[in-house]
């Protein structure tokens, strides 16, 4: 006998999953709001972006390209865009 339940696993062990193999499948990317610590404008970045992402305002480099998901600038601070 088994000691899990296959219908309902933990939260943390289905997002570790691939995405393909969740019982829900869902993407692991996200769209993200990021403040300029220049001068404090918001910008809407893709999560997994593969290009370097200036400021609109101050040309100040947001984020940078890192693989897989991007690497954003010290002091950046961000959010998660609701689905």
């Amino acid at each position: 006998m088994q000691d899990t339940d296959l219908l309902y696993t933990s939260l943390a062990r289905e997002r570790s999953r691939h995405k393909k193999k969740r019982l829900v499948q869902s993407p692991n990317s996200y769209f993200m709001d990021v403040k300029c610590t220049g001068c404090c404008t918001i910008t809407t970045i893709f999560s997994h972006a593969q290009t370097v992402v200036p400021c609109a305002g101050c040309s100040l480099i947001l984020c940078q390209p890192a693989g897989g998901k991007c690497r954003l600038t010290e002091g950046c601070a961000f959010r998660k865009k609701k689905s």
